[in-house]
């Protein structure tokens, strides 16, 4: 049984809605002119430094693990250990980065890891490689999701 399908029911779907369809750039995030000053004058409002829908996407994506640290303008989150109840001899924690203010496949990274009850403690296991990935196509695609649905209501 591999990894994401021990830690709950939130990983399966993740797992299952990990279909990347847009890796592209849709040049979503950078800065736009949309405030007007006085006299029609146009000015660029300002920009957080990540990608708004990923970084909203991520926060939901992985709302079942408790945070740890969380830097909106760095583009960070960290969560803190997390252990299912079915499997309470393993745990896993997740690490995301936003690294770009462009809705892009690039511009996230995600790292997971797992330890594993031992007579000694908690020690660091292996997990699957695929995991990390079906989890930024998870955040990805929900990142989209929310793109779409916001161009559709503008």
């Amino acid at each position: 049984m591999t990894a994401y399908v021990r830690i709950g029911r939130s990983a399966v779907m993740i797992a299952l809605t990990a279909t990347l369809v847009g890796c592209g750039t849709l040049g979503i995030g950078k800065k736009s002119d949309s405030s007007t000053r006085s006299g029609g004058e146009r000015a660029i409002a300002p920009a957080n430094g990540v990608n708004s829908f990923l970084w909203r996407a991520t926060l939901e994506t992985l709302n079942f693990m408790p945070l740890d640290q969380v830097d909106p303008f760095g583009g960070v989150v960290i969560t803190d250990w997390y252990a299912d109840p079915a499997a309470p001899n393993e745990r896993l924690r997740a690490t995301a980065y936003i690294l770009d203010q462009n809705l892009r496949a690039d511009a996230l990274k995600v790292s997971v890891f797992k330890q594993v009850r031992g007579a000694g403690g908690w020690n660091d296991a292996p997990i699957d490689a695929d995991t990390a990935r079906q989890v930024e196509n998870a955040i990805l695609t929900r990142a989209r999701q929310l793109y779409i649905a916001t161009v559709d209501n503008a």
